[in-house]
């Protein structure tokens, strides 16, 4: 008994030390400046159209520019292979494209600065959609330049390595919509017509802040893998004899694109390769119905920027960042696919506190209690996800694989849930109501887990 519990005992400390390694730091930089952009077209944008008097259905449909998530395994393949002219040589392969789409995501926030989103909707929906497609390409080739920092047996650093990507992610989320929410509530309060136009550019500036810290991430390995694709590339023509353009264009396409996804399935197997496919559609569907709308529910009840910037923002971040940590450790030693049970039914549980909160009006105790309990089930629920993922992923197509299994993840949480303001309108504002059905839709993906707890390899289950 002594030599288990001491056992328990060093893992448990190695595991915190792990937090600690350089190449954390590195992880949690990445992360933020994935979940950055998502301030931009989900909290900021949201609010922007809400202030200036759009409907609700309106600012829900306005999330279908979320749906490039869902596709960006479609041209992850040439994100892999396709060279920065100048930058790849200089920076590596992958943060010449990190580099590359930032800058256009700048270029999209000055342009907002510019506009009226009421005379100009399409033109703010267009730079939105632009901004979407860079964060979605750029995911690419971050979650491989993340996942490439950590060895890939090692299942600690793996698990630590998820736990520190997804702080960093809502680091960059939380505290991004933090302070761009109390940006825009100081200019207002201070007289400025377009307090979000200069909102705007201040959250450019932050853009180029994150850009000088990526320029310190080392990045290894590129000559190497892209000579291993021209060698596979290589093979590929050879076998089909021939050197011609044609044999060489249907070569390319063959290694780049279909034998990453085919080696998923071989891998796996076609039946147990499509229940994880349908689990990571279905698993998060539920929160996104509620995230989509959050912003738009708690200025409704009645809270002001400041306070949804304190609450949701601040007081949120915290509780992400302490629960994600803790929640690296229960994946590792729960087991991926219990978290994923036991995160799942708290998620739909902590969803119905925001029906109670809608029902009791506008009180910031309750407030803060819905919104530690939902980031501590939405956390811990992240992490088991990420981590799956990520052990599921063939190293030797590591952009290409991650982009098609986490795309599948957000294809039901970005296109379906842009309904989401629709279906409020359909129950006349009937919030209680609403959060209870989100609260049902986890059912369906803990359904298809359950099914496949028993049929995955044991260091994913």
């Amino acid at each position: 008994m002594n030599q288990q519990a001491e056992r328990s005992s060093n893992i448990i400390s190695d595991f915190i030390e792990s937090y600690f390694e350089r190449r954390m730091a590195r992880i949690l930089l990445l992360g933020m400046i994935s979940g950055f952009p998502w301030v931009l077209i989900a909290s900021s944008l949201s609010l922007w159209l809400k202030e200036e008097g759009l409907s609700r259905s309106t600012i829900g449909w306005a999330g279908l520019i979320f749906g490039v998530y869902a596709f960006n395994f479609l041209w992850a393949p040439l994100i892999d292979r396709l060279r920065v002219p100048v930058l790849t040589d200089r920076l590596g392969h992958r943060k010449a494209w990190i580099l590359t789409l930032q800058a256009v995501i700048l270029v999209c926030l000055l342009f907002w600065s510019t506009i009226d989103p009421v005379s100009s909707l399409a033109l703010v929906i267009g730079a939105g959609l632009v901004i979407a497609i860079c964060s979605a390409t750029q995911d690419i080739t971050i979650d491989a330049l993340r996942i490439e920092q950590i060895d890939k047996d090692d299942a600690r650093g793996m698990a630590a390595g998820a736990a520190v990507a997804v702080v960093g992610w809502w680091s960059g989320y939380k505290l991004g919509g933090m302070a761009a929410l109390f940006m825009a509530d100081y200019l207002e309060t201070a007289g400025v017509a377009n307090y979000w136009q200069m909102t705007f550019i201040f959250l450019a500036v932050l853009v180029v802040l994150c850009n000088i810290g990526l320029l310190f991430i080392p990045e290894t390995g590129t000559r190497e893998r892209a000579e291993g694709q021209r060698q596979a590339q290589q093979a590929m023509a050879d076998r089909m004899g021939g050197a011609g353009p044609v044999v060489q264009l249907v070569s390319f396409l063959t290694t780049t694109v279909i034998e990453p996804l085919w080696s998923f399935f071989r891998k796996n197997g076609m039946q147990i390769g499509v229940m994880i496919l349908a689990f990571l559609f279905l698993f998060k569907i539920g929160e996104a119905f509620m995230g989509k709308m959050s912003i738009v529910f708690y200025k409704e009840v009645g809270f002001s920027k400041s306070d949804i910037a304190i609450y949701s923002k601040g007081l949120g971040w915290i509780t992400t960042v302490v629960f994600t940590l803790i929640g690296g450790l229960f994946a590792l030693k729960t087991g991926v696919v219990r978290a994923l049970l036991i995160s799942g039914i708290a998620m739909a549980a902590t969803n119905v506190l925001f029906s109670v909160l809608h029902w009791v009006g506008q009180n910031e105790l309750l407030f803060a209690v819905a919104v530690i309990a939902d980031d501590l089930a939405a956390a811990f629920a992240t992490v088991a996800f990420v981590t799956f993922i990520s052990l599921l992923v063939d190293r030797n197509y590591t952009a290409t694989q991650y982009a098609l299994l986490a795309s599948i993840g957000t294809l039901g949480r970005t296109l379906l849930a842009s309904s989401s303001g629709a279906m409020v309108d359909w129950l006349n504002g009937d919030w209680g109501v609403f959060f209870i059905i989100t609260a049902l839709m986890v059912i369906p993906s803990l359904v298809v887990l359950w099914m496949l707890r028993s049929r995955l390899l044991p260091q994913k289950s």
